[in-house]
């Protein structure tokens, strides 16, 4: 039990399965909170009795599902207009970039919420580009769902199956969430660095260069 937050230990102490429900809702809004913690925790006070196995999987997927619910209400009230004024403000960010991740959005969008349940960091995120692209509401409940139905459950029914060990189940998780991680920071930073070398100028700038090295 050290491992869990003393605050997730609380939560469950105090409310039983709604706790995990709660906890779960949270992490949806703040993605650095432990879900490779809570699921697992939440399986494994279902197998000491603490609270019911059935009732752990329903709450923490209704927990999931309010969490992205509300962050589909933020990206809806962002709305696109707004997306694309902020974007254009950002440096080495075009209006273009924008309008070919909505154009990738309305062909794959409802593949992009079911999988992105299952991605650690997306997972929460995905829930905001639904909202500013106002996908029907019924259509992205659903899907959120679903995805996070065979998510919880996989890591909820872990954590009863291993008990005492259910800090394996953390341990998995985290190893995977860091490669995640580190992918997406690769992607930004080739991002980054294939926007700087196509600035206008930048070609002249090695051109310079090029003919000071050879006199």
């Amino acid at each position: 039990m050290t491992a869990a937050p003393q605050w997730i230990n609380g939560l469950m102490d105090t409310l039983g399965a709604p706790g995990a429900g709660l906890a779960i809702a949270l992490e949806n809004l703040f993605p650095p909170l432990p879900s490779e913690v809570i699921l697992p925790l939440a399986g494994f006070a279902a197998s000491t009795g603490r609270m019911n196995l059935w009732a752990a999987l329903l709450w923490t997927t209704a927990g999931s599902v309010i969490g992205a619910l509300a962050l589909y209400g933020v990206g809806a009230l962002l709305g696109r207009d707004r997306t694309v004024a902020i974007a254009a403000r950002l440096p080495l960010v075009k209006v273009s970039d924008i309008e070919k991740t909505e154009a990738w959005f309305l062909r794959h969008g409802t593949k992009a919420v079911f999988f992105g349940r299952m991605i650690p960091i997306f997972r929460s995120l995905i829930s905001v580009p639904a909202g500013v692209e106002r996908m029907p509401l019924p259509v992205f409940l659903g899907l959120t769902t679903l995805g996070s139905a065979l998510w919880n459950t996989a890591f909820v029914l872990a954590g009863y199956l291993l008990g005492d060990n259910w800090t394996q189940v953390t341990d998995l998780v985290s190893a995977y969430s860091k490669v995640v991680l580190a992918g997406a920071v690769l992607a930004v930073a080739a991002f980054i660095a294939v926007r700087l070398l196509r600035r206008p100028g930048s070609g002249r700038r090695r051109r310079t260069q090029d003919v000071g090295a050879n006199s």
